[in-house]
């Protein structure tokens, strides 16, 4: 951390930049002995091989790792441990996160990112790795604005980093709430009945959209794209049971409507008998696909490697095929999101 920085005189952080470390010399990056290594936000299945990939690598390089417990909370409380290769074995195949995660309030004062640059320095942590989703990288940002090198890795279910085209626990979610409908279908044919699912997806509708075309859905409701329930959600499934059909499947994300008012609506507008379920947090659970865990791993080698380079402040990310890493800055300036053209893809299938 930046020792002129204190209470008194910690500057605004927005007018702040972090180093970027493309364009200092290499012989003139610094040279990292010991790290820490927190997730935060919500758990995604795969952050757990994420931080064995971390440990290891890290291991290999002779860099001391600290885990810190319940995210930026146990940070900027000093909840310190040093782990190595043993505190991570068998936890590659485990769901959630052994370092746990929550929410803090207090991390997102100045004051608080403070607290927590000061105790790295307490604990002699040189860089920080941060696993966990947009909210989790501003996070590291404030924190590397005020000295603390930081590498982002993307674990979020939701798959809503803009500059990564893939997030650790991605795969899982879907597969799970995948699997999940299989069976709301099997019941929603035996009774001729529209099932109203609803999937995580506050502010991008990724899952939604995904298990939608997997799952043969009749209406899918993302966020991304505003809808008109008559003419979107009623029409298409009264066109649908013209054509013979006897079940329906409306999947919607979380962040564009609720499941229970849909429901209603339908069976009110068609008099066809609907019922809503809410996956919830049932899509954050159980093992990690392949996929996940192959990512999780790969991510956490790359994010040590950016580490033994020095070059800090990065996001390790997933593009065109490969995985590679931006500058933080720019990362959490880029913008994604999900076109009608997508969307519209999805009804080939109804």
């Amino acid at each position: 951390m930046t020792e002129e920085y204190s209470l008194s005189n910690l500057p605004d952080l927005k007018s702040l930049t972090a180093i970027n470390y493309d364009s200092v010399p290499e012989k003139d990056r610094p040279k990292i002995s010991t790290i820490g290594v927190l997730t935060s936000g919500g758990d995604a299945p795969g952050m757990n091989a994420s931080i064995r990939a971390v440990v290891r690598a890290a291991s290999h390089f002779g860099i001391k790792v600290f885990g810190i417990t319940r995210g930026f909370h146990g940070l900027w409380k000093g909840e310190f441990d040093e782990i190595g290769t043993r505190q991570v074995s068998e936890t590659l195949q485990r769901g959630g996160t052994f370092l746990m995660t929550a929410r803090s309030k207090t991390f997102e004062t100045p004051e608080g990112v403070l607290k927590g640059a000061q105790m790295c320095k307490v604990f002699g942590v040189e860089a920080l790795v941060v696993i966990g989703g947009d909210g989790s990288y501003k996070g590291a940002r404030d924190l590397a604005r005020i000295g603390v090198p930081v590498i982002g890795l993307p674990g979020t279910i939701d798959n809503d980093i803009a500059c990564t085209e893939y997030t650790i626990g991605y795969d899982t979610a879907m597969n799970t709430a995948m699997e999940a409908i299989d069976k709301l279908r099997d019941t929603a044919s035996s009774h001729e009945r529209c099932s109203v699912i609803e999937v995580m997806g506050r502010r991008a509708g990724y899952i939604a959209l995904n298990v939608g075309i997997a799952n043969g859905a009749e209406v899918v409701l993302i966020p991304e794209q505003p809808f008109n329930i008559e003419r979107d959600v009623v029409r298409t499934i009264l066109d649908c049971r013209n054509m013979g059909k006897r079940h329906y499947i409306v999947i919607v994300a979380e962040g564009a409507g609720d499941a229970t008012e849909i429901a209603a609506k339908i069976e009110e507008s068609t008099g066809i008998e609907s019922r809503p379920t809410i996956l919830g947090h049932l899509q954050r659970g159980g093992r990690p696909t392949l996929r996940d865990r192959l990512m999780a791993s790969l991510m956490g080698i790359h994010a040590i490697e950016c580490i033994q380079k020095g070059m800090l402040n990065r996001l390790v990310v997933y593009h065109k095929g490969s995985i590679s890493d931006v500058d933080i800055e720019k990362g959490l300036r880029m913008k994604k999101t999900i076109s009608l053209e997508e969307l519209n893809r999805s009804k080939y299938l109804a």
